[in-house]
């Protein structure tokens, strides 16, 4: 067997945690410098490690004498040092005793690594590529000059701005919003004598972050930049509380946008791995770069469970390694996902609720995961993160995950001191349906209403829509693409006079459609009937009895209980019921007579 590769990591909390965790089914060793009992230390065990600080260059050489490549966790480490080991080399004893120089490779490069560090200058360097950036300019350095370079910045952007320190800063901190002159000397004394810039206030809707992956060969060249989904970032407190796959009620369009942009962004970068591009979507629909982390991201936590198969951190450990596959494109298996990040509150045990609902909200209709870090509880601190992973819309998915993000939202509350949001009326979330049903008009709907009671008495979660496909042909489509991405196993389609309805559904999804037949104001539903029916050939299309959708319901239950035993199960029950009545009324009938037995009808 060959010697399994070893990567350097330098630094030890929850991103290299979860590094870790894909590294061993690859084959992967991971040698860790940070403190003992790290987080990422405590998932991966062995004679590797090197305590100590990632920013002591002593015990960077000494990972590095240790590794084949090195990389990072956290962007805030010595550059000087980790240049002179990938240009110059490190030095090893050999078993004779001989010390050698070895070349030990960075990826990211240092020069990403060094370029990240400094936000002003990052920025400089993409604007000078054509990435879409706010204005900026630089701040004077701490002095008497300050307060003027204050009022240049207030003269050129006007109120209110951002003042940002340049190096240091993550997470949202390090920022300061400089809304009036009478700001000038409060924003110098918090920002202290950091290197500060200032850059124009950006009116965005939205917070937008994609995850890349970046390879190149090992001449330096870049192969390819592969992102993944778009997703919508909530920061609250400088922190991100919430991810939302896909981002919600942002067009197509625009997610295609802002890939092309984050894409664009890492091909002006060095080196191999994952990059996060955070961005800014304004409320005149553009698209702008906020920053870069060369590493896993939070944004990127939900792949674990979304894209298995190729999560952020397979991807970062295929690309570093010059290992990821030539072909491959990011396809998530679920159409939805959220990520709740845990963070500590009030009191130590303050998350305890949170962490609880994570392992009792899961069912047939959402997956929930929770992700413990093995960290301290301290106030404000990420101690963990809760995915959850749906099966049918974003939208469908915040309804039914209501708990956690309402557990979330208490611990956050108590910890600011403000008023806790009410909770959710009830701890169970709303399951996704498994049956939609479906109208052209809202006169089909009293028709419809004897089906909708039989599927109240069997307790299967529904939603009722209307789509006409006369009227409303692209609303239907969108409706069908909606359906045959979730967990609905059935469609009911009730339509009248010309009724393409039922057929036009059943040619854009691959579930069966049930067509209910409504009679409309002339041939008494006969034309309705005979347009169901005649669907051609490839276009399955069932067909129930004129006005009868209390059968497309027993059907559509029937179809579910192919899957699920409990609607088999129920249906066994109701069809006893039905012949135990059929044969009780035989029995009254035969003994009472047929005059006694009608008149006992009236």
């Amino acid at each position: 067997m060959t010697t399994k590769p070893i990567i350097g990591l330098l630094g030890g909390g929850q991103l290299g945690r979860m590094l870790c965790e894909s590294a061993g089914p690859l084959g992967y060793q991971i040698a860790i410098l940070d403190e003992e009992n790290s987080p990422a230390k405590q998932a991966n065990h062995n004679d590797l490690h090197v305590t100590g600080s990632f920013k002591d260059p002593a015990k960077i050489k000494l990972l590095a004498s240790r590794s084949d490549v090195l990389t990072v966790e956290i962007e805030h480490v010595d550059t000087q040092v980790l240049e002179e080991i990938a240009t110059v080399g490190v030095d090893v004893t050999n078993a004779d005793g001989a010390v050698t120089k070895k070349k030990v490779p960075v990826h990211p490069d240092w020069k990403t690594i060094r370029l990240i560090q400094d936000k002003y200058e990052q920025k400089e360097y993409l604007g000078k590529k054509g990435i879409p950036i706010a204005e900026q300019m630089a701040i004077a350095d701490a002095g008497a000059d300050r307060s003027a370079s204050l009022q240049e910045a207030a003269t050129k952007y006007g109120f209110p701005y951002m003042l940002k320190g340049a190096k240091g800063s993550y997470d949202g901190r390090g920022n300061f919003k400089v809304r009036s002159p009478d700001d000038f000397e409060t924003a110098i004394q918090q920002m202290g004598d950091q290197p500060l810039y200032a850059e124009r206030w950006v009116p965005f809707e939205m917070e937008l972050a994609v995850m890349v992956v970046r390879t190149e060969d090992d001449a330096g060249e870049l192969q390819k930049v592969m992102p993944y989904p778009v997703v919508e970032t909530i920061h609250e407190d400088s922190v991100c509380t919430k991810v939302f796959f896909p981002p919600r009620n942002v067009a197509d369009d625009m997610q295609a946008r802002a890939q092309k942009i984050a894409c664009d962004v890492v091909s002006h970068l060095w080196g191999r791995g994952v990059f996060a591009v955070e961005m800014f979507l304004l409320k005149d629909g553009q698209v702008i770069v906020n920053e870069i982390a060369p590493r896993p991201h939070n944004s990127g936590h939900y792949t674990i469970e979304a894209v298995p198969q190729m999560s952020q951190y397979k991807a970062q450990l295929c690309a570093i390694m010059n290992d990821f596959p030539e072909d491959f494109e990011v396809v998530p298996r679920v159409p939805s996902a959220l990520m709740v990040n845990i963070l500590g509150g009030a009191k130590p045990t303050s998350h305890g609720e949170l962490a609880e609902l994570s392992r009792k909200l899961s069912n047939r209709s959402m997956d929930v995961y929770l992700h413990d870090y093995g960290k301290q509880s301290k106030p404000g601190r990420k101690i963990g993160h809760v995915t959850a992973i749906g099966y049918s819309s974003i939208s469908k998915l915040v309804e039914m995950a209501q708990p956690l993000i309402a557990s979330a939202d208490k611990i956050r509350a108590e910890r600011v001191g403000e008023a806790a949001p009410a909770a959710p009326t009830s701890l169970s979330p709303k399951a996704a349906p498994l049956v939609a049903v479906t109208m052209g008009s809202d006169s089909d709907l009293p028709v419809l209403t004897a089906g909708l009671k039989i599927l109240d008495q069997f307790n299967v979660p529904y939603e009722v829509r209307i789509t006409s496909a006369h009227r409303t042909p692209h609303h239907m489509m969108k409706f069908a693409a909606e359906m045959a991405q979730g967990v609905v196993k059935v469609i009911i389609a009730a339509a009248g006079g010309a009724a393409h309805l039922p057929g036009m559904v059943a040619s854009e999804v691959h579930l069966p459609v049930i067509g209910v037949p409504v009679k409309a104001s002339v041939l008494d539903g006969v034309d309705s009937l005979y347009s169901i029916v005649q669907m051609p050939r490839g276009i399955p299309c069932a067909t129930v009895g004129i006005g009868n959708s209390t059968n497309a319901a027993l059907l559509a239950i029937r179809i579910l209980g192919t899957t699920y035993p409990e609607y088999a199960a129920q249906m066994k029950a109701y069809q006893t019921k039905m012949k135990d009545e059929v044969l009780e009324k035989d029995l009254k009938l035969s003994s009472d007579g047929w005059q006694k037995y009608l008149e006992a009808k009236k």
